[in-house]
């Protein structure tokens, strides 16, 4: 299953907001207004509950630097990995682009492509609160 969310431009350097993304406990600031928990439990990873919605554990899987931020699922049970795409457009300028790739189930994918995608979708509404 894949979802990606529009194109959002944030008027940040591209070295900021990777910075900004590559500390997890600013992925808070990102969250929906539904948000019933979230709790930072090492450097690379999160834990955080959407009202309805089973607790998501997310840890950082890789990076490149000032481009490219990926997250993924701390368990192997549900593979799937939440990239963020910067795109330095000028000096102080940045496009982001965030897409989700997992691999479920058609009636687990049925039951979390509406979530997810709203997820994917305050997360980009969001970055201009880093």
């Amino acid at each position: 299953m894949k979802l990606e969310s529009h194109k959002v431009t944030v008027e940040k350097s591209a070295e900021y907001l990777f910075n900004a993304l590559n500390e997890v406990a600013n992925f808070e600031k990102l969250m929906p207004d539904n948000v019933v928990k979230f709790e930072v439990l090492d450097e690379k990873t999160f834990i955080f509950g959407l009202k309805g919605m089973p607790e998501i554990k997310l840890r950082m899987k890789d990076r490149t630097e000032f481009s490219e931020i990926v997250l993924g699922a701390a368990s192997d049970k549900l593979p799937f990995t939440l990239t963020a795409d910067l795109n330095a457009l000028s000096e102080n300028s940045t496009e982001v682009y965030l897409h989700f790739d997992g691999e479920f189930n058609a009636m687990m994918a049925m039951m979390i492509k509406g979530p997810i995608g709203k997820l994917i979708e305050a997360f980009a509404n969001n970055m201009h609160k880093l």
